[in-house]
């Protein structure tokens, strides 16, 4: 009877237990581990944690259950037909329950499989339906989320969720950027055009109102000058005068100051009631000119 040596037995161990570890497999945190055994999928998918198979027959594809971002840079055309540069960010993520499928039936390449094609045509069916202005402006929102809806209309039952699609950049042809710009500085333009005119017809508001408030302040002062305003301010007149210390000589017609400036009279100048000389307003003053 042959006796098995240590130097055997613990190759046998050794051996063993290599082939253990090799049959077990560690599914992380946001992944899916669906068992292929002979070539065949299993329907069940393993979540986070360690998981064994035998090496021999069977092997876990990992299948990541995160959200991924999928950039691609591409030409997409316009209502007008120009073709504009673009690059679009796909987030995505593959449904767990739908894993052995999408497995089965596209395979580990899916993004290439199928989620580009999908794209392209789908982004090419929803930006030629807007001009190239419209894709820098509140559209684009509406943009992406067409392109979403026409995407899912197809990945839905492939086991994939487009989240979002969004236009990171959009380069426009030269000419209609030049076009674009020379549109939006005339508008300026014109807004900077209009408010001065709003500013000239408010100016000319507000001179037209001073005047009219002018044209009835003379109105009114007309009207109220009757007579005996007049003789009045006559009197008025007559007590200034009496205040000052000075000598002086009035000559009045009776009812008004009759006054004359003295620098006008000369050694030989008359004055009587009848020369026609005494203007209202003016008064003779004594010889120290007060």
């Amino acid at each position: 009877m042959k006796k098995i040596s240590f130097s055997n037995s613990w190759s046998i161990l050794l051996l063993f237990t290599g082939l253990m570890l090799q049959s077990c497999t560690v599914v992380r945190q946001g992944e899916f581990g669906v068992k292929r055994t002979l070539g065949k999928y299993s329907d069940k998918v393993y979540t986070s944690g360690l998981r064994p198979f035998n090496p021999f027959t069977s092997t876990i594809v990992k299948v990541t259950g995160q959200t991924e971002n999928l950039e691609v840079s591409l030409n997409i055309p316009s209502r007008e037909g120009l073709t504009i540069q673009s690059e679009v960010s796909i987030l995505y993520q593959v449904v767990r329950k739908d894993a052995p499928d999408l497995l089965r039936n596209v395979g580990m390449d899916y993004e290439e499989t199928i989620i580009l094609p999908v794209f392209r045509s789908a982004v090419a069916d929803i930006t030629s339906k807007y001009f190239a202005k419209d894709m820098h402006s509140g559209n684009r929102a509406e943009i992406e989320a067409g392109i979403r809806d026409l995407m899912m209309q197809t990945l839905k039952n492939k086991g994939i969720v487009v989240e979002s699609v969004l236009l990171k950049s959009i380069v426009l042809p030269r000419n209609l950027t030049k076009a674009i710009e020379d549109k939006l500085e005339a508008e300026q333009q014109a807004q900077r055009m209009e408010f001065v005119l709003q500013q000239e017809k408010q100016e000319a508001e507000r001179k037209r109102i001073q005047a009219q408030g002018v044209s009835d302040a003379n109105t009114i002062i007309s009207s109220g000058l009757t007579q005996e305003v007049l003789q009045f301010k006559a009197l008025e007149a007559w007590l200034d005068l009496s205040k000052s210390p000075n000598s002086k000589v009035i000559i009045t017609n009776g009812t008004m100051p009759m006054m004359m400036n003295p620098n006008e009279l000369n050694s030989n100048t008359q004055i009587t009631p009848s020369s026609g000389t005494l203007r209202p307003g003016s008064f003779l003053s004594d010889g120290n000119g007060k």
